[in-house]
């Protein structure tokens, strides 16, 4: 057969449509076999390659027992078509480099020069199904990736992430295993995670300049490895004998950060064709790349949980219920109680008795201390803004609102509200309350769309609600839905000898502060602390204390250095008295607010203060000494 008769010939009709249907290159080796074979009518074919040491058989279009692999080796050597008995070696090579050869038996069946012609179309359409093959190997690869990324964005526990990542690099690139091995630059090891067969609980340690993988944190470039051309001393040898596992190919490149500095290594081994391509090298750098994003991600959130949790810490820590009066044993033994429930709480007490703190106390000891605490006085916001500020408004539902404004309960999904003073709501804010806390539902002012919440809310108050409902200012059906638990605050001048330990605390808390060791009470001042009726609570007592420790400069807070702001609405009469004194100590106390108000109103001139009072000066002097007062006055 000519040259010319070939040209027009069916084989190339054949070839074309080959190569516009296989996807792959194995695919069109067998399709143009059996294409060739059919062309030659008689002659029998065979399609072999070398493999390493030795030639392989990639096609039989019959069957053939012996083939001249020798003359094939020969042929693909000398890169043209060789024949000895009776056999026609035609080389193909392809694009990995290995030589390929058609081997046509009996030779006469195709002349040398067709032969060639034939290789060249072979050739041309291995080529481009190799081609197509990595096209559509790449495409799939990087719709992996992309997929992979997302997916690793979305995780926040480490181990769970680095399992992930290599499952996934040991599917996509064929390998048996992967591991990450994180950079401990401290101890200078590398830390598998996961590690071939290694427990999670006990991670694979070897140091950083160890094996491959070490010389790919040194480098920092890729590196691949198999044992048919690598050296054995490249391997870590001492790592798969322990346990047991032989490595035969890797492809490892390095994890950076977004600075380019070494986080690790991450390497794929024994991919199940032989060795890694360079294009699985390719592949792993940009695997890598959002691998280490993820990791650098997960470790952020890692240390963001660590420091919130520290906070949670030091924040239940510092908002403890100090004191060992039998009102405050039992407050905390209910606390410790209720807080972990969802049970509606109100907390009822004087101003300044810590009704926020033990609110704060519930959830940090509920199961909503990583969400948000939001307190809101009801008292402190007008009646007209107090329905948008706790559930929010649209757009235009009032005057100013050119937003629209998402209310507290929005804002402590998923937390704690306290509402304080819960008295002073409006009786349309209570009807909007009494909806949230029974379908769990807000409705913004202006709005209709129903909003779901998932807040508990804690109300208290100093007023009497009782009261209140009886006036008919406070729902009775709100009363009792938040009136599950009661928690009542006992008012500082109650609770005995807890005055000093409370001052003791805010004066050690408030050297912390300043930098300063706290200084200690004088027996004097701790009399004058117990005697005083407390008027503002534990409030006034830190507020005293805050004074003290930042004014005094000397160790001991003296008597004279407690500087106590008379309430407004105490007037120094018998009803700012305790009642849990004795008539001696409530006469005292009595005395001692009397002399005061007369001495500070004829601004310390003792003898003035005499006169008004209707005693001698010297009396008063006597008087004072007695009651424990300073006479460091003008006379």
């Amino acid at each position: 057969m000519s040259n010319g008769e070939f040209s027009g010939c069916a084989i190339a009709s054949e070839i074309l449509a080959a190569i516009a249907r296989c996807q792959s290159a194995d695919e069109f080796r067998v399709s143009a076999l059996a294409s060739v074979t059919a062309w030659l009518n008689e002659a029998r074919a065979a399609w072999v390659h070398q493999q390493g040491d030795h030639w392989g058989v990639a096609g039989l279009a019959s069957s053939l027992t012996q083939l001249p692999m020798e003359l094939a080796a020969t042929a693909a050597d000398q890169a043209c078509v060789l024949s000895a008995e009776n056999w026609l070696a035609v080389p193909i090579s392809n694009r990995s480099g290995l030589p390929e050869v058609l081997l046509i038996h009996p030779a006469r069946a195709i002349e040398s020069d067709t032969a060639e012609s034939l290789a060249q179309m072979l050739r041309s359409g291995l080529l481009i199904c190799a081609e197509h093959s990595q096209l559509a190997t790449r495409v799939e690869q990087l719709q992996t990736m992309l997929q992979l990324s997302a997916d690793w964005q979305q995780k926040q526990d480490l181990t769970e992430l680095l399992n992930s990542m290599a499952q996934a690099a040991a599917r996509v690139l064929r390998g048996d295993r992967a591991s990450i091995f994180l950079w401990d630059q401290g101890k200078k090891q590398l830390v598998g995670h996961p590690a071939m067969g290694v427990e999670e609980d006990q991670p694979l340690r070897i140091q950083d300049d160890q094996g491959v993988a070490g010389e790919v944190l040194r480098t920092l470039q890729p590196q691949r490895w198999d044992d048919s051309s690598g050296s054995p001393d490249t391997i870590n040898a001492q790592v798969g004998k322990q346990l047991g596992y032989a490595t035969r190919s890797l492809v490892a490149v390095p994890l950076l950060d977004r600075k380019q500095r070494p986080l690790g290594v991450f390497e794929v081994l024994n991919h199940r064709s032989g060795r890694f391509s360079s294009d699985d090298e390719r592949f792993l750098v940009e695997l890598a790349r959002h691998a280490a994003t993820a990791v650098e991600n997960t470790q952020h959130i890692a240390s963001l949980i660590q420091t919130r949790d520290r906070l949670v810490k030091s924040a239940s820590d510092t908002l403890q219920l100090v004191g060992n009066c039998p009102q405050i044993g039992a407050l905390r033994d209910t606390i410790a109680r209720v807080a972990p429930t969802e049970l509606s709480v109100l907390i009822l007490g004087e101003n300044g008795t810590g009704k926020e703190v033990v609110a704060r106390s519930m959830h940090l000891q509920s199961g909503r201390q990583d969400q948000p605490f939001i307190a809101v006085n009801c008292a402190a916001i007008a009646e007209t803004l107090l329905e948008s500020e706790l559930f929010g408004h649209e757009k235009g539902a009032f005057t100013d609102a050119i937003s629209e404004r998402a209310g507290k309960f929005e804002a402590a999904s998923g937390g704690t509200l306290l509402l304080d003073e819960i008295g002073e709501m409006s009786q349309g804010g209570q009807a909007k309350l009494l909806r949230v806390l029974e379908d769990k539902v807000v409705v913004r002012v202006g709005g209709s769309q129903s909003i779901q919440t998932d807040v508990r809310v804690v109300a208290a108050t100093n007023q009497d609600l009782v009261k209140l409902v009886r006036e008919k200012r406070f729902r009775e059906d709100l009363y009792f839905r938040l009136n599950v638990v009661t928690l009542q605050m006992p008012p500082l001048r109650e609770r005995g000898d807890d005055v000093i330990t409370l001052a003791e605390f805010f004066l050690q808390q408030f050297g912390h502060q300043i930098g300063r060791p706290p200084p200690s009470l004088s027996s004097a001042a701790q009399r004058r602390l117990k005697l005083h009726s407390w008027p503002g609570n534990v409030r006034e007592l830190r507020n005293l204390m805050e004074r003290v420790a930042y004014l005094t400069s000397g160790p001991v807070v003296e008597e004279t250095d407690l500087a106590f702001v008379l309430s407004p609405a105490s007037s120094g009469d018998v009803a700012s008295i305790p009642t849990n004194m004795t008539l001696a100590d409530a006469t005292s106390v009595f005395q001692r607010q009397y002399i005061q108000r007369h001495v500070e109103a004829a601004a310390g001139n003792l003898a003035q203060s005499a006169k008004q009072l209707g005693m001698h000066r010297s009396n008063l002097y006597r008087k004072m000494n007695q009651l424990g007062m300073s006479d460091n006055f003008s006379s």
